[in-house]
């Protein structure tokens, strides 16, 4: 049986794709700050999903949730980095916490996280980076949202770094560049918008991929959008 550890997993494609791994007899690891919407799901599927509430900024709280993943469970195959956040401010407007807080959502909690988990991974481990569209070179660029696009193409840049250093421990990486999905935090950034995909729609998509997309990929950073935002 399959082992995951998911972040941002309290609501949006975080919480479906929890779910929907659970469903697909994985082990769930579900972790996000948020404690009574992690405990809503972990009651949708307890026997398969474990809610751990963390707050991947504060490195005492990381300690604790590592020490509770190598306790009892034997090593981790599957890690999605999904938690982060969104700022929607023009860049004139934007301060040096507002960059430094975008950072740390979407790039340093997964680093922190992913480094370590290091010795936990089995063989054949896959690591998925949720990004994106905003942080793929080359697509459309919305205006407000500099410092959250610069935090997810990091996030992408570091796929491909990791997939370097890590092969040798036989795991890979990949990065899923995400378009508009019905989310929470989208509605919270663009009150009003309708995406074309919804959180469920796209946690099948991540489920599946994270359980078999590292056969065909490794240090990809990959669009997965219905066109590139315009």
């Amino acid at each position: 049986m399959k082992t995951a550890v998911i972040t941002g997993a309290s609501r949006g494609i975080g919480f479906q794709t929890a779910k929907l791994l659970a469903n697909k007899e994985v082990q769930v690891i579900a972790v996000a700050r948020s404690k009574k919407p992690l405990q809503e799901l972990e009651q949708t599927n307890a026997k398969m999903i474990t809610a751990i509430p963390t707050d991947l900024t504060d490195e005492e709280a990381v300690a604790n949730l590592i020490s509770q993943v190598t306790q009892n469970y034997e090593g981790i195959d599957i890690l999605i980095n999904n938690a982060g956040a969104l700022v929607n401010k023009p860049f004139a407007e934007l301060t040096l916490d507002d960059w430094r807080s975008q950072i740390e959502s979407n790039l340093i909690s997964a680093v922190h996280i992913t480094r370590q988990l290091l010795n936990c991974f089995n063989d054949n481990a896959h690591i998925v980076n949720i990004s994106s569209m905003g942080g793929y070179q080359g697509s459309s660029k919305f205006p407000g949202l500099a410092a959250y696009s610069v935090s997810k193409g990091a996030l992408s840049i570091l796929s491909e770094c990791l997939s370097v250093e890590l092969s040798n421990q036989s795991i890979s990486v990949n990065t899923l560049c995400l378009g508009a999905v019905q989310t929470d935090m989208l509605e919270e950034a663009f009150p009003g918008f309708e995406a074309p995909v919804s959180a469920s729609e796209m946690g099948q998509y991540i489920s599946e991929f994270a359980l078999t997309g590292h056969s065909f990929y490794n240090g990809k950073i990959l669009p997965v959008a219905m066109a590139d935002p315009d």
